[in-house]
């Protein structure tokens, strides 16, 4: 069984910076990609950010420029690293990865969530 717990999320006034932790727990083999989600209200779920294993990374345009993502293997962590930010950065985000699993006649891949952190940006 493998977890993501989403930290770093609060209230900041526009401009502001926040930086988003997401740490993976429990037994696998790897992590392959992992990305960020954010979702306001009454608004579909969209990806913000990913970075591969390799390290290469993806922004969506809306965040180009102001958001950094990077991840520590060692610590099993990623995070998100946002700079002047905007009213309209308002969301809950999300983190997700996907993990191998390894086992004696078993390698899977799957996709697991974490339970959203809240970013709040005011005027």
């Amino acid at each position: 069984q493998v977890q993501l717990v989403e930290s770093g999320g609060g209230l900041v006034e526009a401009g502001g910076s926040l930086t988003l932790s997401c740490v993976a727990s429990g037994t696998f083999f790897s992590i392959n990609a992992m990305e960020w989600y954010r979702q306001a209200p009454g608004k579909q779920r969209e990806l913000v950010a990913t970075i591969a294993a390799d390290g290469s990374t993806h922004y969506a345009d809306s965040v180009k420029g102001r958001f950094t993502i990077s991840r520590d293997q060692s610590k099993s962590t990623m995070y998100l690293q946002m700079n002047s930010l905007k009213p309209e950065d308002t969301a809950v985000y999300y983190c997700s990865a996907e993990f191998r699993v390894v086992a004696d006649y078993s390698d899977e891949e799957f996709d697991s969530w974490g339970q959203g952190t809240q970013v709040t940006v005011s005027t």
